[in-house]
């Protein structure tokens, strides 16, 4: 990882709310919860052993240096520490924060620093240029150009976290799915309507699963709207310290939607739906949108739980397989949401549900983790891949698009003949199979 400057009192501005930062006791509930903790037995690969680290900045004993920092970068931010702290420890702000601070103080190559740039500021906030790059990227993949690559070893000359994504390079489903202000009526009696979050990655190379999660939503009788200058969620740009873009996406969002005021924003990613439900907290100090924000994300539900909520969600079809679940980080320790989607797995006739060991631990995705990370990331993926072959499960689900790319290049490394499905993509099957 890139070096940043030392910094031996460069917390004078206070980075840290000192409420938040000191309300960790050191009790170590966090620790059986931490993938990259449990992968290397190491206190300072822990959330315990990283926030001390934060106070050590913070009252300022120790120095930012290129050792520090890369405690920090090995956090995949899946949040599991939350969950079981008993003092409440807002883990998720904390390493935000840290991000945030030490981004204009990393030491990174020219090439790497306009990757960096171009990525995050115009490529994943620009519906357009996603569908472009995706584009370029498949005809990369499909012409025999990848294979050229790779045998040629010519990604040598580039930074290592080019060679990390052409091997994480995912497979596309079906044609994109354009968020174009289209509204997909539902052929019962509807219910209300809804504005749907599109987002930025999988409507691009998962597009068969975004019509599948509008078609079981349309089955259950809502009507679903795709607002059409909707922008990326944020969370990636959050994740990596690039926070002032990921405000400024959350404003492009809030306007968006503005024009359904009580409308609920329904996602289907995980992440996004994290991320929108936090806006507020993005947006606290800006005068124009922190109550715009407040709202938004009051409106923001997570497709397993709007369709927790209806009575006929029971199809009517058959799947005869064995289904195991594996958790998202993202849904299950930042919305708390762990039950409804095992419940909705559980409704669908022929299905022989089996949980997963361990299927709280993260699966090593987090968001760019798996290219900026690929050791640790295929380290903490080995092990849920193990649990996965051991337990013998036809069908592997999950809800965030991060996850479903991680636990499929998983699979497919190791041979298994598992298939990797959404809960919506479950659903859709079982509807089409009703007689």
């Amino acid at each position: 990882m890139n070096d940043v400057v030392n910094t031996p009192s460069d917390n004078k501005d206070g980075w840290f709310n000192e409420n938040e930062l000191y309300k960790c006791v050191h009790c170590g509930f966090c620790l059986q919860s931490c993938p990259t903790y449990l992968g290397t037995g190491l206190e300072t690969e822990s959330p315990r052993g990283r926030i001390a680290l934060m106070k050590a900045v913070n009252e300022g004993r120790i120095e930012i240096d290129s050792g520090v920092l890369r405690h920090w970068d090995l956090c995949i931010q899946c949040r599991a520490c939350e969950s079981v702290c008993p003092s409440g420890v807002p883990y998720g702000t904390l390493i935000e924060t840290v991000m945030e601070k030490v981004q204009t103080k990393r030491k990174m190559s020219f090439l790497s620093k306009v990757l960096f740039d171009v990525t995050l500021k115009h490529i994943i906030p620009s519906q357009k240029l996603l569908q472009l790059t995706s584009t370029l990227l498949l005809v990369y993949i499909k012409s025999g150009l990848q294979k050229v690559v790779r045998f040629t070893n010519l990604l040598a000359i580039f930074p290592p976290s080019v060679k990390n994504l052409d091997s994480k390079a995912p497979s596309f489903n079906g044609k994109s799915f354009r968020s174009d202000g289209r509204v997909y009526h539902s052929k019962t009696a509807t219910k209300e309507r809804i504005c749907l979050l599109s987002g930025c990655i999988m409507p691009i190379v998962q597009g068969d699963q975004m019509r599948s999660a509008v078609q079981v939503l349309n089955r259950n009788g809502f009507e679903v709207y795709v607002p059409q200058d909707q922008v990326c969620c944020g969370a990636i740009n959050s994740h990596v310290g690039d926070t002032e873009r990921a405000r400024n996406l959350a404003r492009k969002n809030i306007d968006a939607f503005s024009e359904e005021l009580d409308t609920p924003i329904v996602t289907v990613s995980a992440g996004c739906g994290a991320r929108m439900k936090e806006y507020h907290h993005l947006l606290k100090d800006d005068d124009l949108y922190a109550e715009k924000a407040l709202h938004f994300e009051s409106r923001v539900v997570d497709v397993h739980e709007i369709l927790d909520n209806v009575a006929e969600v029971r199809p009517g079809g058959e799947i005869e397989k064995k289904i195991t679940y594996q958790d998202s980080c993202h849904l299950s320790n930042a919305q708390g949401i762990r039950r409804q989607p095992r419940d909705l797995i559980k409704c669908i006739k022929g299905v022989e549900f089996v949980e997963m060991p361990g299927s709280e631990i993260c699966c090593g995705a987090g968001g760019t983790y798996m290219i900026t990370e690929p050791e640790m990331s295929d380290k903490v993926l080995s092990t849920k891949i193990a649990r996965i072959r051991d337990m013998g499960a036809d069908i592997v689900a999950t809800a965030n698009p991060g996850c479903f790319m991680q636990l499929e290049s998983g699979v497919k490394r190791e041979g298994l003949n598992v298939e990797i499905k959404y809960v919506t993509d479950l659903l859709s099957e079982a509807y089409m199979k009703e007689k």
